[in-house]
Parts: C-alpha cells; sequence; structure tokens
C-alpha cells in the first residue's frame, strides 16, 4: 500500500518549528468545553463516565475551522471517511469505522433523519452554520436508538443561546465562486423565556463533478454549482426548575447541478425539514419525564437527461422518556413509536411502516468500577421483531487511566427501495444484524488525552446487489437486492490529544480490516488505513493551523476491480480577533492542490481559499 505523505511530513515540519519539549501521542478528545454528553446513553454524562469511544466537535472547534460544509468538518475525525460525488453541494456518503453510509443514525436535536428510499442521511443540506456543536458515539447502538445504529451515531444540535439577546453575522466569500451569508438573533427574553431565529445562504458556482473516465453519455465539462438556503428556530420556557416546553424548527433547500448527459442541465433539489416540540417534567426527586412529538421529512425532486423524479419521505415520531435517579446510579425506560411515509412518482415504493419500540438501561458507578446495560425492543410492520442489548464496563486502574470493554449488538432495516423498487428489491428480504465486541483504554491527565480502541463488528445478511436477480417468493418477480452476504470489521484506532503551551496537538490512526467475508474482497469506498494529524498556536488574539487527512487505497466496487488511490491532504487556517465580537478567518484547503478520488471518475475541490468575518461568535 502506498501513501502520498508530502503534506504529512510538511505538517510534521511545521508542529516541530515550534517550541515543544516533549513528544505527543495521538487525537481526538471531547474538548473542555463539553462538561456533559448525552447521545451515548440518550442522558447527561460527564466524558469521563461514557464507556463508549466518542468525539465531541465544539462550537469552537467549528468556528475555527472555516469548514464549507458538515462533510467537510467530519473527514478531520477519527474512524470517518467521506465519499463524495463533486463538491460540497454533492451527494455525499459517511462510513463510520468502516460501516456502510445507511448503517449510521444521524440526528438533529434528538429527531432522526435521513431517506427511507435510501436510507442514508442527506449530508449536503445540513447547513453548517446553524449548527452548535456535534457528538459522534462510535459502535453499535441498536439498544439505545433502534435500527441502523450500527456504526455509530451523529448527532448535530443547532444553535441556541441564553442570557441577553444577541446578534450574531457572519459573512466570506471563496474559490470557485463561493458566497456565505448568515445572520440571527437569540437570546432570553426573561428568567422563562428564550429563543433562537436564524437564517443562512450559501452558494458557488462550482466546478464539473465528472472527469471524462465517466464515459461520453455521463460526462459533462460544464461546471456544477449549488445553492443552499437554511433557516432555523426554537423556543424554551422553564417553569422554574420543575418543567419545561419548547419547540424547535429546522429547514434547508439545496439547489445543486450534477451530470448525467453530455449536455443536459442536471439538478436536484433537495428539502430537508425537522420540527419537534416537547415537555419535560421532575415528578419527584427522583424520576423524571421528557414527552416530544417530532417529524422529519426528506424531498428529493431530479430533473436529468434520464428524466424527471420526485421522491417524499417523511418520519413521525412520539417518545415517551423517563430517567430515574438512583444515587450515583440512573436507570432510563423508553417508549417509541417511529412511522415512515414514502410518496415517490415511482408508485411501486409508494407506502408506509410503523416501528413501535420500548427499550431500558441502567448506568452502574461504584468506586473505581463503572458498567452500563441495555436492551430494546423493536417491533415492525414490514420487517418483523428484533431484540438488541449492550454490555459495557469500566474501571479505573489509576488516576486518568481507565479500561473499557463492551459488547453489543445491532440491525438495520431494509429500505424501501431494497423491499419494493421494481427489478431491485425483494420483499421477503430482512434486516441486517451485527455482533460487535471491543476493548479500550482512556488516559486523561491534565493537557494530555490518550485513546486506544480496538473493535470487532461481525455482520450477517448484508444486503447486496445480485449479478444474477433471483425470484421474489412472494410477488414471483425478479430483484437484484437481497440477503447474502457477511462482513467483519476489526481495526484499532489510536487517538489524543496534547497541549504545550500555545501549541495544540492533535492526530488520530485507523488501521481497520473491512472485509466482505463471502468473497473475501475489502468492502467498497473504505479504505485499511485512515488517519488525520493537526497543529494550532494561539498568540494573543491570533491563532494558526495545520490539518493534514491521509487514506490509504480503496476500491469504488465491491469486485475490487476499479481502485481508487491512497491520498493525504494539506489545510492551513487562521484567524484573527479583532475584538470581543468580531473575528476574521481565512482557510486554504488542499493546499498542495491534491487531485484525489473519493468516488470513480468524479472530481473533488482543488486548492481553495474561503475567507470571512464573524460577528458575535
Amino acid at each position: 500500500m502506498t501513501f502520498q505523505f508530502t503534506p504529512i511530513a510538511l505538517a510534521a515540519a511545521l508542529a516541530a518549528a515550534f517550541p515543544v519539549s516533549s513528544a505527543f501521542a495521538a487525537a481526538n478528545p471531547v474538548p473542555e468545553a463539553a462538561a456533559v454528553v448525552v447521545t451515548a446513553a440518550r442522558q447527561a454524562q460527564a466524558p469521563a463516565d461514557v464507556l463508549a469511544d466518542i468525539n465531541v466537535i465544539s462550537a469552537e472547534d467549528i468556528a475555527n475551522s472555516g469548514a464549507v460544509s458538515v462533510a467537510d468538518l467530519l473527514q478531520q475525525q477519527h474512524g470517518i471517511e467521506i465519499a463524495r460525488n463533486g463538491g460540497a453541494g454533492s451527494n455525499t456518503s459517511v462510513f463510520i469505522r468502516g460501516s456502510n453510509s445507511v448503517q449510521n443514525v444521524v440526528l438533529v436535536d434528538g429527531v432522526r433523519v435521513g431517506s427511507s428510499t435510501t436510507g442514508g442521511a442527506s449530508w449536503a443540506t445540513l447547513p453548517l452554520d446553524q449548527i452548535d456543536h456535534i457528538e459522534i458515539v462510535y459502535g453499535p447502538l441498536s439498544s439505545m436508538y433502534g435500527a441502523d445504529a450500527v456504526g455509530g451515531v451523529i448527532q448535530i444540535f443547532t444553535k441556541k443561546q441564553k442570557g441577553a439577546v444577541r446578534s450574531v453575522v457572519s459573512a466570506g466569500i471563496g474559490s470557485y465562486g463561493t458566497r456565505e451569508l448568515n445572520g440571527g438573533v437569540s437570546g432570553s427574553v426573561n428568567k422563562e423565556l428564550s429563543f433562537s431565529i436564524k437564517a443562512g445562504h450559501q452558494e458557488a458556482e462550482g466546478f464539473s463533478v465528472t472527469r471524462p473516465g465517466a464515459g461520453p453519455y455521463s460526462y459533462n465539462a460544464d461546471k456544477d454549482g449549488y445553492k443552499l438556503d437554511s433557516f432555523s428556530a426554537s423556543a424554551n420556557y422553564e417553569f422554574g426548575k420543575q418543567a419545561e416546553v419548547g419547540a424547535q424548527f429546522m429547514t434547508s433547500r439545496l439547489n445543486a447541478q450534477f451530470d448525467s448527459g453530455p449536455s443536459y442541465d442536471d439538478r436536484n433539489v433537495q428539502n430537508q425539514e425537522m420540527i419537534s416540540v416537547f415537555g419535560k417534567m421532575r415528578v419527584n426527586d427522583i424520576w423524571n419525564t421528557h414527552l416530544q412529538l417530532s417529524q422529519s421529512r426528506d424531498q428529493t425532486y431530479t430533473d436529468a437527461s434520464y428524466g424527471k423524479s420526485q421522491i417524499d419521505t417523511r418520519q413521525d415520531f412520539i417518545t415517551l422518556q423517563n430517567q430515574f435517579q438512583l444515587g450515583k446510579d440512573s436507570a432510563q425506560l423508553i417508549a417509541e413509536r417511529r412511522e415512515e411515509n414514502v410518496l415517490t412518482t415511482t408508485k411501486a415504493i409508494n407506502g408506509k411502516r410503523r416501528t413501535d419500540s420500548l427499550a431500558g438501561s441502567y448506568l452502574w458507578k461504584q468506586d473505581a468500577h463503572l458498567a452500563s446495560a441495555a436492551v430494546r425492543y423493536d417491533r415492525s410492520s414490514v420487517y418483523g421483531n428484533n431484540t438488541t442489548g449492550n454490555l459495557a464496563y469500566g474501571y479505573r486502574f489509576a488516576e486518568g487511566l481507565r479500561l473499557n470493554a463492551s459488547y453489543g449488538t445491532s440491525f438495520r432495516a431494509p429500505t424501501f427501495n431494497e423491499l419494493y423498487y421494481p427489478g431491485y428489491g425483494i420483499a421477503t428480504n430482512r434486516p441486517e444484524k451485527s455482533k460487535n465486541a471491543e476493548i479500550g483504554a482512556v488516559y486523561q491527565r491534565g493537557d494530555l488525552e490518550l485513546s486506544a480502541v480496538y473493535f470487532r463488528n461481525r455482520a450477517t445478511d448484508l444486503l447486496v446487489t445480485a449479478k444474477v436477480c433471483p425470484v421474489d417468493p412472494v410477488t414471483n418477480k425478479y430483484g437484484c437486492a437481497y440477503n447474502v452476504n457477511q462482513a467483519t470489521i476489526s481495526g484499532l484506532t489510536l487517538s489524543g490529544a496534547t497541549k504545550f503551551g500555545q501549541l495544540g496537538i492533535k492526530a488520530s490512526a485507523d488501521f481497520q480490516d473491512p472485509k466482505d467475508d463471502t468473497t473475501g474482497l475489502q468492502l467498497a469506498r473504505r479504505a485499511k488505513r485512515h488517519g488525520t494529524l493537526s497543529a494550532d498556536w494561539t498568540e494573543g488574539n491570533w491563532k494558526a493551523g495545520v490539518e493534514t487527512v491521509f487514506s490509504g487505497r480503496r476500491y469504488d466496487d465491491v469486485a475490487n476491480k476499479n481502485a481508487l488511490g491512497g491520498y493525504s491532504l494539506l489545510n492551513l487556517y487562521t484567524s484573527v480577533q479583532l475584538n470581543k465580537d468580531t473575528r476574521v478567518l481565512a482557510r486554504w484547503n488542499n493546499a498542495l492542490n491534491k487531485d484525489y478520488e473519493t468516488a470513480k471518475n468524479y472530481n473533488v475541490t482543488g486548492s481553495s481559499l474561503f475567507i470571512g468575518v464573524q460577528y458575535g461568535y
């Protein structure tokens, strides 16, 4: 396996130029600002008490990054790879720990988002400027979130503000005709009522997403740009310390060009919405209850050389969550209903399905011991019943040092396409299932944070596309998606961070073997080696940093015929705090103009510069 190490070497040289006194280990810890995390156990926990491998991207990380999209931000995190058919507005897949992009759950403020037809989240429609912070939990979490939480869960928290009412504005310009303008107002009207309203616009002229190798019937040399408009609002009212009610709403509209023919102006117009209302009550000294009604919607209109289509998927949720504080321990009981509705121009896949779920969990703390247990039962109106569970144990051997071990089961539900799409879906397809075991060590003392995790995730009944399509015994029709493959993804993740005065260093390295056990081949678009290295220097109101990302050889197809070469990227950024409210930042992505592919015959962003100003952030 061959790597392009030039940016890595340059980054190391830049880091070495700063006056450090000792070597560092590797990286991506929970920042100090993250006093609690909530995704791993669906309740607030101190990061030191979380037994899963977690990562928090803080508001400061996002503000300093100058990143254009959520995918750009995620690419810098350990255990995550991305594949994208072009620039920031293009179709994007996110792989966690080598799992498929549809084997992950994505939440926005506790509400699941994504398409019921394709199974994945629409990453390009998530507006980065509306996001406060992101929590990533690695490993199976079906015992907490049900179907699809095989590789992990990514939860996005939108911006909210308490205290004095304040305004925020940001604007920026960049390469490829990139332009941004965002603004909002948030704060507290009084002690009880707080609110937030934000809106944003982003656009780029872009570049041709396809390469000539895509062939004469797909390649188009024209520029493929995009426009993304977003709006979010929230309001909370607190009744002292006993109760709280609130509502939140987020919507975005992406109009993105792509290529499917030599001369046609192909476009995808995607709308994503999320709305929820909730109430929280402290029933007594040990019992808190939380009721949430929510809905997410994913709509796509496609106008391409091969025709026009409309896909509208909607998910409705009712969640009742009860938490019981038992001394240092806590227990939870959760009841959920999820209803998926699909309406498309392909009438065969239209329909609905309902999933009713019951879950319980227990967190135990005793001296140096930590443990957790969770179990969940999901009953689907279409694909049957599934029971999943998770057990984890941790022991603090010394100050700052803890060893963890866990075992969990999970499953992925077949999508509407995999069940009903004409000539592809098979109505009798079963859920994919997996069993994951892992052990890890975490060390945190002062500014030094280290983590090492070894995992082994074995999946069965994987849904694959058959070369020879079998006959569905129910419909007596041919279908190409069927349960046959098995896969084992094992790997070691090393991460950590440290500070030496004004110098901060983070790094991570993922060594994994994403293997299709049925064929013995490497799973598509997933590398065996992936890593990051970054360093930043703060001097008064000025901050500068360097980031590198490197990835090993991958394959674009399950047959491992179309290789995607390894690559390494160098990003540079700097920011200056002009006063307490105003900051100017600049970011230079892919500074060495590396030519690489994350999807065969699709271009990626070359060397690009972005300059912006932020007020009130």
